[in-house]
């Protein structure tokens, strides 16, 4: 008996120890319905020094389907941490949700071509330099006024852009695989989505007009300057008739969250931070779990968090899903 105690308790440590140590694996949602192609849009300027671009991503709703999260500025959770998007995946009749981490450096995301320096592999928007964050104008948008530490980098945008607006990795989708720099960036310590990038889902899911269903995948509000701010339409214009932020909201007002990018010696978020009091939330990891087939065709599955959508202005090679089931069709722009 106290053998059998002993063997319980030494797997529990072990399992203790392997959740600790590999903070990558990530329980998504899974769907067996293709999420909606990604809208083009315009990037509004970043309204704050240090703040980084979380592109925008197609969430899941047990009961409305895909709904449009908008690409925003946000503060990341310390000084020298990139923000690595969340994708979708499809493997074995089910399209699962990876979700979005802040780390060192930027892992694998599906090869999708996000835009804005996320063109499907790493990413080449800025970089962080003594603290502060440089921004690369060749591809980001930033208000000049206000942010002065930029640079031009045109090379990497033909680079390794994908050229299409596919929203998902495997067949019918984007065939990538992660390199071996994406690998290595995978097993770094990681850091989940902050309250503020929480809430900006939260908020989406709440605003029917973001369901596309409802807006054929081009949403109300494709994007905001910031969280709570401004909400845009995919031509950058203000999207007066949506329900998220406040469309005369100053972008340079009421920022608690701003990051210490000019002081590097101020204490800044530690990147250790335990889960928000949300059990339906997937820890911050960029590989879903396979589902079980329940033996219900068609049926989505529970739902959990995730963040994600946007491509670069280029001519998409469009990639068809095999599923039975397809997601409602986008209008090419």
């Amino acid at each position: 008996m106290k053998k059998i105690e002993k063997l319980i308790l030494l797997i529990c440590v072990v399992l203790f120890t392997a959740s600790a140590a590999n903070a990558q694996v990530s329980i998504g949602i899974s769907v067996r319905i293709a999420p909606p192609e990604l809208p083009v849009y315009v990037q509004p300027a970043c309204p704050v020094e240090g703040y980084l671009w979380q592109p925008g991503y197609w969430a899941y709703d047990d009961a409305d389907g895909y709904y449009w999260v908008p690409g925003v500025w946000v503060a990341p959770p310390t000084p020298g941490y990139l923000w690595t998007p969340a994708y979708w995946g499809y493997e074995g009749g089910f399209y699962g949700f990876h979700a979005g981490y802040w780390g060192p450096h930027v892992g694998f995301y599906g090869g999708i071509n996000y835009g804005f320096g996320y063109g499907g592999v790493g990413f080449y928007g800025g970089n962080w330099e003594g603290g502060r964050f440089r921004y690369n104008t060749a591809v980001v948008n930033v208000n000049t006024t206000v942010i002065h530490n930029t640079y031009v980098d045109r090379t990497v945008i033909n680079n390794i852009t994908v050229n299409n607006h596919t929203s998902f990795n495997g067949p019918g989708g984007i065939q990538a695989r992660p390199r071996p720099e994406e690998v290595a960036a995978m097993h770094e310590q990681h850091v989940q989505p902050t309250a503020e990038q929480l809430a900006h889902q939260q908020h989406a899911s709440q605003d029917k007009s973001q369901f596309a269903k409802v807006n054929g995948g081009h949403p109300t509000a494709a994007v905001m300057d910031k969280v709570g701010g401004k909400p845009m339409n995919e031509r950058g214009q203000v999207a007066t008739n949506s329900k998220l932020g406040n469309p005369n909201a100053n972008p340079n007002q009421n920022n608690p969250d701003r990051p210490n990018a000019g002081n590097p010696n101020r204490p800044a978020n530690q990147p250790n931070r335990t889960n928000i009091n949300n059990p339906n939330r997937p820890a911050n990891q960029p590989n879903a779990v396979k589902p079980q087939n329940n033996g219900t065709p068609g049926q989505p599955q529970p739902r959990v968090q995730q963040p994600r959508v946007q491509p670069q202005r280029v001519q998409p090679q469009r990639a068809r899903p095999q599923p039975k089931q397809q997601p409602q069709k986008q209008k090419e722009r």
